[in-house]
């Protein structure tokens, strides 16, 4: 496995090293030894699969607050998504900064988001599904997320969303104070 650190400290791709033959690909999505030496959480809790059937469907921007904020390593099963990842933590040199990513079914390369950062995605193409590894459980009463429109941040999708939940939808606008009120939550 090959880690690239990405503009935001703690956001990993992570390349896949595949054995092909003609049976198809085989290669490792996660090693905790690997993980550990390159400086990542390797603590998996919960596993989840996102399954979306039309492509330009949005999920997120989602995170977790303190103490339940997550570790998420991501791998395109099928598909293709655009993945945008915002930094929430104060004291990060690219605090409220955020970076983009396309990952898709061809290239066995995930994306490794540290706790405190949020993440959404765009689908790019019908049946895509995504596997993730969360070093957390889901705790419905930490959940949060940001509006995927929102002014302040100015995300650059490909494409307008055609699906997205309402609950993704109406995420107020971010509001800076309430990081700076509550250091301790992302």
């Amino acid at each position: 496995m090959k880690f690239y650190k990405q503009k935001i400290p703690g956001v990993f791709l992570i390349e896949a090293e595949p054995f092909k033959d003609s049976r198809g690909m085989f290669f490792r999505h996660f090693c905790k030894k690997e993980f550990e030496s390159n400086g990542l959480e390797a603590r998996i809790l919960q596993t989840n699969v996102s399954q979306n059937s039309k492509s330009h469907t949005l999920r997120g921007m989602h995170y977790q607050l303190k103490p339940y904020s997550e570790h998420k390593t991501m791998l395109c099963i099928s598909g293709a998504i655009y993945d945008i990842i915002v930094d929430l933590r104060p004291d990060s040199a690219t605090f409220l900064k955020w970076i983009s990513v396309e990952l898709n079914a061809e290239e066995p390369v995930s994306l490794h988001l540290p706790a405190g950062c949020a993440n959404g995605y765009l689908t790019l193409k019908d049946d895509t599904s995504i596997l993730y590894y969360m070093s957390e459980y889901y705790v419905p009463e930490a959940y949060k997320g940001l509006r995927y429109n929102d002014p302040m941040f100015k995300f650059t999708w490909p494409v307008e969303p055609r699906v997205i939940s309402e609950k993704d939808r109406s995420y107020p606008d971010f509001d800076p104070q309430i990081v700076s009120k509550a250091k301790n939550t992302f």
